[in-house]
């Protein structure tokens, strides 16, 4: 699967402390061919860890936007 675009917008939804609050973020396209899942990606792919700091218990979906 191959991506035009450099980047894209990912929706991460996070729970803390019994609320649910959603962030918006951007990351390389290439992650998307390099792993099954968006979630393994968000918590294990270098690029993604590089730009961003995720806490792997808060994490509770990842949708492309």
């Amino acid at each position: 699967m191959t991506r035009k675009s450099s980047e894209v917008t990912v929706r991460i939804l996070l729970a803390d402390a019994g609320t649910f609050h959603h962030e918006e973020v951007r990351v390389p396209a290439a992650i998307l061919d390099r792993h099954v899942r968006l979630v393994d990606a968000l918590l294990e792919d270098e690029d993604i860890l590089r730009r961003i700091h995720l806490d792997p218990a808060r994490l509770c979906s990842a949708q492309i936007v």
